[in-house]
C-alpha cells in the first residue's frame, strides 16, 4: 500500500514537471508583443581631441581622467617665453612705424621751414656776389685788365653758386609743401602691416593656453608636462556628454513601424529598474549586415538599420559602451511621437 502511494506521488510529480515544461515552452514560443519593439545596443557618445593651436613644450596639465570640464575652462598651458618675446618685438616694430607715419602726417616743422629759408637766403647772397664778379672779369679780360684764368675761375664760382642756390630753393619749396601723399600712403601700409604682425603675435601668445572646446568628461590624458606638442598631437580626449544615445539595430521588417521622434524607454543592467527617457533621433538610410557585437545565429544573415535613441541622463549614469535595452511603444500616436524629442526639456542635436 505504501509503495503504491509512492508511485502515485511520483507520477503526479512527473505530470506537474511536464506541464510546467510545456507551459514554459509555449511561453517561450509565444509571439513577441506586437505593441512594443525591444532593441539591444550600447551607449555611444561623441569624442573630441583637444590640441594646442601652436607647437611648444607643455608647462601645465590642469585636469585628470574622469574630471568634468565645461566649455571655456583652462585645461593646459604651453611655456610662454618665446611667444612673449615675439609679441614684445612685434609691438616695438609697430610703435616705430606709427611714429614714422605720425611724423609724415604732421608735415614739416616750422623750424625746418625757417632753416631751409635761411639756407636759401645765404646761398642767394653768394650766388649774387659770384655773378657780379664773373660779370666784371668777363668785361676786363678782353682789354687785358684781367687774365683769362681769372675770368674762368669767376665763371666756375658763379655757376657753382647758382647750383647751390637752386638746390636750397628746391629744399625750401619741399619743406613748405611737406611729405608726398605717396610717402604717407607707404608709411600707412607699413604701420598696418606692423599692427597685423603684433596682433598675430598676441594671438599666438593666447594660443599657449588650451581651453575646453565643449562640456564633457576627460576620457584620456594623452600628454604630460614637459612633452613637446603640436596642433596634430591631441593633449586630451574629451567625451561629450550631450548628446548621448544608444546605438541599436532594427531589423528590416520592423523599420516601417518606427519613425523619427518616437518616445522610447532605456534600461541597463548596471541600474536594474531604472528607466531613462529617450527618443528616436536617427535612422540610417542604408542597410548593413548585423554587427558581430549583437548578432545571434538566426540574425547573422539579416539586414538591419542603425538606430540612435537619444537619452536623458541628468545624473550621468550612462557610460560609453554600456549595454542597454531600448523599448519603444508602437501604439503611440505619431503626433505625440513627434514631440518625443522634447522629453528632456529641449531637443538635442540628432544629426549624424
Amino acid at each position: 500500500m505504501a509503495g503504491k502511494r509512492k508511485r502515485l506521488v511520483l507520477v503526479a510529480a512527473v505530470i506537474l514537471v511536464a506541464g510546467l515544461g510545456v507551459a514554459g515552452y509555449q511561453r517561450w514560443r509565444a509571439p513577441p508583443d506586437a505593441n512594443h519593439l525591444t532593441l539591444y545596443g550600447n551607449v555611444d557618445i561623441r569624442e573630441l581631441y583637444a590640441a594646442f593651436y601652436d607647437s611648444g613644450r607643455i608647462s601645465q596639465m590642469l585636469v585628470q581622467e574622469g574630471d568634468a570640464v565645461h566649455k571655456g575652462q583652462l585645461i593646459a598651458t604651453l611655456e610662454p617665453g618665446r611667444f612673449a618675446d615675439a609679441l614684445a618685438a612685434a609691438n616695438a616694430q609697430a610703435t616705430i612705424q606709427r611714429q614714422d607715419l605720425a611724423a609724415l602726417m604732421a608735415g614739416s616743422r616750422p623750424e625746418q621751414i625757417a632753416q631751409a629759408k635761411a639756407q636759401m637766403a645765404a646761398l642767394a647772397v653768394i650766388y649774387q656776389n659770384d655773378a657780379a664778379n664773373f660779370k666784371r672779369y668777363a668785361a676786363l679780360a678782353p682789354h687785358g685788365a684781367a687774365t683769362i684764368q681769372q675770368r674762368d675761375d669767376a665763371q666756375a664760382a658763379y655757376l657753382n653758386a647758382r647750383q647751390n642756390y637752386e638746390a636750397a630753393r628746391q629744399a625750401y619749396i619741399l619743406a613748405v609743401k611737406g611729405p608726398r601723399a605717396e610717402d604717407i600712403a607707404a608709411a600707412q601700409a607699413a604701420y598696418d602691416a606692423a599692427r597685423a604682425n603684433a596682433a598675430l603675435a598676441a594671438e599666438e601668445e593666447r594660443d599657449t593656453q588650451l581651453y575646453a572646446p565643449a562640456d564633457g568628461v576627460v576620457e584620456e590624458r594623452v600628454q604630460e608636462p614637459g612633452d613637446m606638442t603640436s596642433p596634430s598631437a591631441p593633449v586630451y580626449v574629451i567625451a561629450l556628454t550631450n548628446p548621448l544615445w544608444v546605438r541599436a539595430y532594427v531589423p528590416e521588417g520592423d523599420l516601417g513601424r518606427i519613425w523619427l521622434g518616437m518616445a522610447a524607454k532605456i534600461s541597463t543592467d548596471s541600474y536594474p529598474g531604472k528607466l531613462y527617457r529617450g527618443w528616436v533621433g536617427y535612422i540610417s538610410p542604408t542597410a548593413e549586415f548585423t554587427p558581430k557585437t549583437v548578432e545571434t545565429p538566426d540574425l547573422r544573415a539579416q539586414l538591419v538599420y542603425q538606430l540612435r535613441v537619444y537619452a536623458c541622463d541628468a545624473q550621468g549614469q550612462l557610460q560609453l559602451g554600456m549595454p542597454a535595452t531600448v523599448t519603444i511603444d508602437l501604439t503611440q500616436p505619431q503626433m505625440a511621437a513627434a514631440r518625443g524629442a522634447d522629453v528632456c526639456g529641449g531637443r538635442h542635436d540628432a544629426g549624424n
